[in-house]
């Protein structure tokens, strides 16, 4: 299993280190210009880096490598002291609903929170609301069997909302703790996206009136600021709770995770660090900027 600070080598070998060397020198208006540079490079975004340089050369009372440190610290969304994912009551399942754009890691993503709830105890099922797709379906079943947790799915190209309902019927009668759902695959249009969501979301509401569904949006670290774009939207559909960041150990550019925090106001979750099941950590904002500036 891989921790989180062996999972952004790449990031701290590349714009980690080069922040570590122009902050440990003396810092000239042409230095300062470089450290925002970095952060532009990192893709934390042209105005995100400006914010932060401006806030640190403004500070005098640290060394500058802990102003910029503390900048980047407070771009991160607030954290609430809640259980996640938020279990409605006692005999009904949390719900997580998994969004993302295809090819992000969804699918292995919700084999790895399956993995992840049923090794800490936890009776979980799947529901394959990815209708639209018939490998969607296909390959969330081979991850089932392989986390040897249950799945509910119905035809290609069926209700992703009946599906819901029957994993909802099934989880309620199996005593299941968490109902994870495959949903979303595509955008097409917001509209579309939005539509559909919210046919699911009434179908918790009439299944479970008391859930408070989670809504995860699964993002691939290594598009950048594009990822960004894509988050947005999503969020702007579906009303995001939670993001999990797919590949953070493929990229030397983790200065994305700031940018979607602090452009959506939504925490990122997990952070997905390699291909086992375990490989899905808990991603914790000091850990990750203590992680970078490490030499």
């Amino acid at each position: 299993m891989t921790d989180l600070a062996a999972g952004v080598a790449r990031s701290r070998a590349g714009f980690g280190a080069r922040l570590r060397g122009l902050l440990g020198g003396g810092l000239d208006d042409a230095a300062w210009e470089e450290v925002e540079e970095t952060l532009i490079g990192a893709d934390l975004g042209a105005q995100l880096a400006t914010d932060v340089v401006r806030a640190a050369r403004a500070r005098r009372d640290v060394p500058p490598e802990l102003a910029v440190r503390y900048g980047l610290l407070r771009l991160f969304a607030t954290r609430e002291p809640l259980p996640w994912p938020r279990k409605p009551g006692p005999g009904l399942p949390a719900v997580v609903l998994v969004v993302g754009v295809n090819g992000s890691g969804k699918t292995t993503t919700i084999a790895k929170l399956a993995y992840r709830f049923k090794s800490r105890g936890a009776r979980v099922l799947l529901a394959a609301g990815d209708t639209f797709r018939a490998a969607a379906i296909d390959q969330l079943a081979i991850w089932a069997r392989r986390v040897d947790v249950p799945l509910i799915a119905h035809a290609a190209n069926a209700d992703p909302s009946a599906v819901l309902y029957d994993a909802l019927d099934a989880a309620v009668a199996r005593g299941t703790d968490v109902v994870i759902a495959d949903t979303a695959g595509r955008l097409h249009t917001r509209n579309t996206l939005m539509e559909e969501l919210a046919k699911i979301r009434r179908t918790i509401a009439k299944r479970i009136p008391e859930a408070q569904p989670e809504v995860l949006f699964v993002l691939d670290a290594t598009t950048g600021q594009n990822g960004l774009a894509q988050a947005s939207a999503f969020h702007e559909s579906a009303g995001l709770t939670g993001i999990a960041l797919t590949k953070l150990d493929s990229t030397a550019r983790g200065g994305i995770v700031f940018a979607i925090e602090r452009a959506l106001g939504v925490p990122v979750l997990f952070v997905g660090v390699g291909e086992g099941l375990p490989d899905l950590l808990d991603f914790s904002p000091d850990s990750f900027v203590e992680a970078l500036f490490e030499s």
